[in-house]
């Protein structure tokens, strides 16, 4: 690396109190925050490794296959395709990585790079060129041992739950696995019935036909569609699910009667086009008859709300659907969410809910969107949930814990997720307990908050481990 300027007052790069900048935020992290165990109530990890505690081969494997993030850093450098989702070998996209990760600092790439290494692997040299290879050995070494295990790294950062992402025609054969297996670490699914709502997509009629192999039942209208659904959702929380998740771009903002999506729906099981304005009003209506099935079990739901997907169509045809090509939608929010919560409250069915946006411009919005129903029957039932996808970095958590803290309760925050596909990425947890401790120690220094470090701490506490663990009811 290049020469280094030497000053007394900067601080050493990722030592033990990185992120903090003084006193109260070092004791809120270490004595309070640090030793939570930790709760990822959203991921995207495989279940059938969990359940397996598979072994990764090297580095590359784990760490770099299905990353988005580092593969979009990657092109932006001018790195081949083939040395990112291509066919060179591990060591070489390896060492495509090391020359990338100088280039991004600044991004939370670079912080999370080098996180990941010193927790995992106890790597404290800086990832580039030179070292690439003696790192991609050492790590690939560690990897062989029980220690590294899929279930290894989740132990390492103390995990005690994480919550996987499930399609609605999945048999769970690896949660129940995963049951059977001793220890303390649990692995339960989340209900994502996205495909059953976006009748839109030219794939929707093959996926119904899928829904139906594995029901057993013919699915020809709304009702009998919605009755799998609900079977299904049986189905999942006899097996611990307390959980659905959504990814769409927005709730829409329409009226309408279940009658219309009834015809929407019998009109595309037919084969007929079905307009923009009916597809609307179907993929309300269903949504607002899983809201009530969830309440009705005691579910939370999360809305991931704001991507505008896969939009290269040249990659697109390349490589297929969630690659690295996506980037936030600017689509309005506020009406199709206040309709959908109203519609759902005004019979006291509305489920434990969290928000998550995308873009920051809704930040507010969603904050406070969630105090709009918010009735006293469960502490922070509606949630403004943590800065999501590429607002998952520095700026974009303390930009949303302000917002909470402004317009809500930052006390009733449930805290932290990976919303990831690798197994290193766990330190993440670790980096958004540091932004927390660093920004409620600042208000401290600044004589905006009492300097009550016991009182502080629980809060802490709270919001990265307690808050979660109340609120899902696992």
């Amino acid at each position: 690396m290049s020469s280094t300027i030497t000053q007394q007052r900067i601080k050493p790069f990722l030592n033990e109190d990185f992120l903090l900048e003084n006193q109260v935020a070092c004791a809120l992290y270490h004595d309070y925050a640090k030793v939570q165990p930790i709760i990822d109530y959203h991921n995207h990890l495989p279940p059938d490794a969990i359940a397996k505690d598979a072994q990764f081969a090297n580095i590359t494997k784990v760490w770099l296959d299905g990353d988005h993030y580092k593969w979009r850093a990657m092109r932006t450098l001018g790195v081949d395709e083939r040395f990112i989702t291509g066919d060179a070998p591990d060591r070489e996209k390896f060492r495509a990585w090391a020359k990338t990760v100088p280039y991004t600092m600044r991004n939370p790439l670079y912080h999370w790079t080098h996180l990941e290494l010193q927790r995992y692997f106890g790597v404290t040299d800086l990832l580039h060129p030179d070292v690439a290879d003696e790192i991609y050995d050492t790590t690939t070494q560690q990897l062989q041992q029980a220690s590294h295990s899929a279930r290894g790294l989740l132990r390492q950062q103390n995990v005690e739950l994480v919550c996987t992402t499930d399609d609605p025609v999945d048999d769970l054969a690896h949660h129940e696995q995963m049951a059977d297996a001793d220890g303390d670490l649990r692995m339960l699914p989340a209900f994502r019935p996205d495909k059953a709502i976006l009748i839109e997509k030219t794939t929707f009629n093959d996926y119904i036909n899928q829904l139906e192999a594995v029901a057993g039942a013919d699915i020809q209208t709304l009702d009998q569609l919605l009755s799998v659904l609900e079977s299904r959702i049986q189905y999942f929380h006899d097996r611990g699910c307390r959980l659905a998740d959504h990814g769409l771009e927005c709730v829409d903002a329409v009226e309408w009667t279940m009658a219309e999506a009834r015809q929407a729906f019998a009109g595309k099981r037919a084969g007929r086009e079905v307009s923009a304005e009916a597809c609307a009003k179907y993929r309300t209506a269903v949504l607002t008859e899983l809201g009530k099935l969830y309440h009705q079990k005691g579910w939370a739901w999360q809305l991931h709300l704001g991507a505008l997907r896969n939009n290269s169509s040249r990659m697109m045809q390349q490589l297929g659907p969630d690659t690295g090509f996506d980037s936030m939608g600017d689509w309005k929010q506020a009406q199709g969410l206040s309709r959908l919560f109203d519609t759902l409250d005004r019979d006291d069915q509305l489920p434990r809910t969290i928000l998550y946006n995308l873009n920051p411009a809704d930040n507010e919005i969603f904050a406070t969107m969630a105090g709009n129903f918010n009735d006293g029957s469960v502490r922070g039932k509606m949630q403004f949930g943590s800065g999501w996808w590429f607002l998952d970095q520095k700026d974009g958590m303390e930009k949303q814990m302000n917002a909470l803290s402004n317009l809500g309760l930052l006390s009733c925050f449930i805290g932290m997720l990976t919303d990831s596909r690798s197994f290193l990425s766990f330190p993440r947890h670790e980096y958004f307990r540091r932004i927390l401790c660093n920004l409620i120690g600042r208000d401290v220094h600044n004589g905006q908050l009492p300097n009550d470090v016991e009182w502080l701490g629980k809060i802490v506490a709270d919001i990265c481990y307690h808050n979660a663990k109340n609120y899902f009811k696992f």
